[in-house]
């Protein structure tokens, strides 16, 4: 779909928008109060040594149905306002490389998939905040060319857990919150006792902003200049639940930022302070209409990314089981 400048967001009203602004002294204090060093061994995996065998049997307690939800977009080629760095894929093989039967098509794909249009996970080694990763490790000293030596994607390998959808445009009776919005701990509270559901220990938090429908509708515009997401209030409240994975539609964040000097805070707060990793770009359109199907906002979540030695993250097409 292309961009229809007339479409394009617009400053949201006063108290709808992505303040109240944070200082940088503030933010810090907030990331020294939601730390999680020295907690968990093996440190790089982080808040995923929350999840024991018996948070997984739980989760798959949640399977009643048997109904199957994929939150991968589709591998996106073409150049637009959210998406610089277009994916790449092509036929090496059409089937007329080689004489003997049966014939082989064969193709090609590669991505720099951390931006605004490709579904993936970030791993701990994906943002470091003053110089260190989690667990206070030097960032410097760990990440190079080569990849990285502490924290990487191979270490997570993948996650069974009870995923929760807070689906904030269903509380609000809206299609979709405007870019720019901010989701506040308030926001949460309020989702979570509008659906029914309640955030607890070893959770995956996936926050519904609704932009996936939004896009569809109104037209391609650049997420970094205004998208909504979490304010940075909200990270005590997910830090106190003991959340295992936090992820959306968007990429967590609010933009522009709130915080002084700082792009991504919630990046920040949960992969380097709390260790949680996060989930970028989903489409949880599918997902919506099956937990309002349901009436449950809970469910079986599996994450399987990419077993990529030093990777800082992977391309993954997450799925829930209601």
């Amino acid at each position: 779909m292309t961009s229809n400048p007339n479409d394009a967001p617009t400053p949201p009203p006063p108290g709808t928008g992505n303040g109240p602004a944070v200082s940088r002294a503030e933010f810090d204090a907030l990331f020294a109060t939601v730390r999680a060093w020295g907690r968990w061994t093996p440190a790089d995996r982080g808040a995923w040594n929350r999840v024991t065998p018996d948070h997984v049997r739980r989760a798959t307690a949640l399977v009643r149905s048997g109904t199957v939800v994929p939150m991968a977009r589709p591998w996106n080629t073409a150049a637009g306002p959210d998406n610089s760095k277009p994916a790449l894929h092509f036929m090496s093989d059409l089937g007329d490389a080689e004489t003997a039967e049966p014939a082989t098509h064969k193709d090609f794909i590669a991505v720099d998939y951390h931006g605004k249009a490709v579904s993936h996970l970030d791993a701990l080694c994906h943002v470091a905040y003053r110089g260190q990763l989690h667990d206070g490790r030097p960032a410097r000293e760990l990440v190079d060319s080569r990849g990285a030596r502490f924290g990487a994607v191979s270490t997570l390998g993948p996650l069974v857990a009870r995923g929760v959808l807070l689906d904030l445009p269903t509380v609000s009776g809206s299609g979709w919150l405007e870019p720019g919005r901010a989701v506040h701990a308030a926001d949460v509270v309020a989702a979570e006792n509008a659906l029914g559901v309640t955030i607890g220990e070893g959770d995956a938090v996936l926050l519904r902003t609704g932009s996936v429908r939004r896009r569809r509708e109104r037209g391609a515009w650049n997420p970094d200049a205004a998208s909504a997401g979490f304010h940075v209030d909200a990270m005590p409240l997910l830090a106190g639940r003991g959340i295992a994975l936090l992820g959306g539609d968007g990429d967590s964040d609010v933009r522009p930022s709130p915080v002084d000097g700082l792009h991504s805070p919630v990046h920040a707060l949960a992969i380097v302070a709390m260790g949680v990793p996060l989930l970028d770009n989903l489409d949880l359109e599918a997902l919506s209409a099956a937990c309002a199907d349901t009436g449950r906002y809970a469910f079986l979540l599996v994450v399987a990314p990419l077993n990529i030695p030093g990777g800082t993250g992977s391309p993954v097409n997450p799925v829930a089981v209601l």
